[in-house]
């Protein structure tokens, strides 16, 4: 039986520090490169995991706030949370009469935006993607497009403006008949989420629309070909080639889309959710600013702001399972 050299495992170590060490030396440009944005990824999405400690310490008690010696509080945020306001929890009162709302409020209006988003994403791209005029095919794209770059604050004022009960929308549906009396949109709460979900469309339909015409400029032509050939008209040539050449990328967004159910937005409905509308505009980043600061209870913001990651990654994580299942590509 032949026996292994004593320095084997040396040797390859060697070996391997040495490839480890050409490449550094080979690509040090482009590792120079990626540290701010490791630097900021550290920052920003690491850093404050640190301060999770807040949810588990009792800052009811304002003095010991000012003070910075809140006493611990256990799980007793939490249990705040998914108590009744009229219950009392450790001597404090129970919020999920709030907070459900905006668990409500928050999953309502994220499965609005990622079903209209994605059913208008993916009808245009094919109506773009059928159009053979190259010129108009850039200009729809570069218009549905330019809204993406606008600031909230920006398509939050058109919206006002539009909306507002003497403003286009109205005027048009008045004049031609379709109403009798002006609708009152950013006041009703019947038609809130239904608001929110059209301006994410408007604002965001052409970013996804150039990811599924780049999914589907990667389709071999020759089973269009192959498709007319054996009497296939447009519509069929849609269903058979076209859909199922962007199925993969289609199920990728819908797991990375899972994944943010939890984040329905913040601004427009923070900027067009105040007075008698806020009970169907309040969110739970709008929950754990309110309880933040304005009310200086960093632990039950903090609390509301774990249960929002949390309950994000068991989606995105049941999303790339049940992908994984009906074998399709995953994330994981």
């Amino acid at each position: 039986m032949t026996s292994i050299p004593r320095n084997a495992n040396k040797v390859i170590n060697t070996g391997r520090k040495s490839k480890f060490a050409k490449i550094m030396g080979s690509q040090w440009q482009l590792m120079l490169m990626s540290v701010p944005v490791l630097l900021y990824v550290l920052l920003f999405n690491y850093t404050p995991l640190w301060y999770w400690i807040n949810a588990f310490k009792d800052f009811g008690n304002k003095n010991a706030f000012g003070k910075g010696n809140a006493a611990w509080f256990g799980l007793g945020n939490f249990a705040q949370l998914f108590r009744p306001n009229a219950e009392v929890v450790g001597g404090r009162m129970g919020l999920w009469n709030d907070f459900g709302q905006s668990v409500r409020n928050t999953l309502a209006m994220s499965l609005i935006n990622l079903v209209f988003s994605t059913v208008a994403a993916i009808v245009l791209a094919i109506l773009l993607n059928e159009v053979k005029n190259k010129g108009f095919k850039r200009t729809v794209q570069t218009v549905t497009y330019l809204p993406h770059f606008l600031s909230m604050i920006v398509v939050v004022s058109m919206t006002q403006n539009i909306f507002s009960t003497n403003g286009a929308v109205n005027n048009f549906l008045m004049n031609t008949g379709l109403i009798k009396d002006e609708i009152f949109w950013l006041g009703d709460k019947r038609y809130f989420w239904l608001l929110v979900g059209i301006v994410n469309v408007w604002k965001e339909v052409g970013w996804g629309t150039i990811i599924y015409i780049s999914a589907m400029t990667s389709i071999d032509p020759c089973l269009y070909e192959a498709a007319a050939i054996d009497g296939a008209g447009r519509l069929q040539r849609i269903l058979h080639v076209t859909l199922p050449g962007i199925k993969s990328t289609f199920v990728i967004l819908l797991i990375m889309n899972i994944g943010h159910l939890m984040e329905a937005g913040f601004e427009i409905q923070y900027l067009l959710g105040r007075g008698v509308v806020y009970d169907v505009a309040c969110t739970i980043d709008i929950f754990v600013l309110k309880y933040g600061t304005e009310k200086l209870d960093m632990g039950i913001a903090t609390a509301a702001g774990i249960f929002k990651s949390v309950v994000a990654i068991v989606l995105l994580i049941v999303a790339n399972v049940i992908a994984k299942a009906l074998d399709e590509d995953t994330l994981i």
